[in-house]
């Protein structure tokens, strides 16, 4: 059979998940199984970003085996099993593709998109608010573009990006304002208001906040490193000015 392996992955985590299966598989819950989940995905994005296919295979089947647990976990609570996942998918992936499995005529991408949107809305009925529908437990970066995108589709937007840029200056003025009170509480608040701000910068710009920090991570690592290889002496016996030539010196080797 062509989907042998598949079949028996889930044969294997049932028999792990049976009473005499593994002791550690068995105590296993949603809750506990949360971070594998969170971690597996991030390492699956992280061989992509690498272009390591090997290394991606492998991850991918980690994420899997978080798929099928969870389906386990669920079919022995009497919720859902592996195969309705499959078929809810199934179904979803059918019905917001109506220009191929259907008589709908989308020229684009953009036409696609904005259908995929309105035959979502139709599915979440129980949706009230444009700002439902983003998750909680991802990364707070991730989230507030996905927030700014929801409102904008509301036609809440600046005028003109020169507005925005004078957003973003006026948060900038409200945090220093804080901090000269030392109001600890209002200044966490404005610096949210800032990364907000420039999150909508990035939207503005079709930028993708999330990956462009991602890159700027890469980068300051990449020249610390470089840093570390260069200096002649432990790094906090540097001054100010030695360690301002160092960075320059390793900024410049890193291209």
């Amino acid at each position: 059979m062509k989907y042998k392996n598949l079949e028996e992955l889930i044969s294997i985590i049932s028999r792990l998940r049976a009473p005499d299966g593994c002791p550690w598989d068995r105590e296993q819950t949603h809750y506990s199984l949360r971070p594998n989940m969170l971690e597996e995905a991030y390492e699956a994005v992280d061989a992509i970003d690498d272009n390591d296919m090997k290394h991606l295979k492998e991850e991918l089947g980690d994420v899997l085996l978080q798929v099928v647990l969870h389906s386990q976990i669920a079919s022995e609570e009497g919720a859902f099993d592996i195969e309705d996942v499959a078929e809810d998918l199934n179904k979803k992936l059918i019905h917001r593709h109506p220009h191929i499995f259907g008589d709908a005529k989308l020229n684009n991408a953009n036409e696609v998109l904005a259908a995929w949107d309105k035959l979502k809305a139709e599915e979440k009925t129980h949706r009230k608010s444009a700002m439902d529908g983003v998750s909680r437990s991802q990364a707070a970066l991730m989230a507030a573009q996905k927030l700014s995108k929801k409102a904008v589709k509301q036609g809440f937007e600046w005028a003109n990006e020169e507005d925005l840029y004078t957003c973003i200056k006026s948060e900038f003025e409200e945090f220093k304002q804080a901090k000269e009170k030392n109001d600890k509480q209002n200044m966490e608040e404005e610096f949210g208001d800032i990364l907000f701000a420039v999150v909508n910068l990035a939207r503005w710009n079709k930028i993708d906040a999330e990956q462009a920090l991602l890159k700027a991570n890469k980068k300051f690592e990449k020249r610390f490193r470089k840093m570390e290889e260069l200096a002649e002496k432990p790094l906090t016996e540097y001054t100010i000015e030695e360690y301002d030539k160092l960075w320059k010196k390793a900024k410049k080797e890193c291209h």
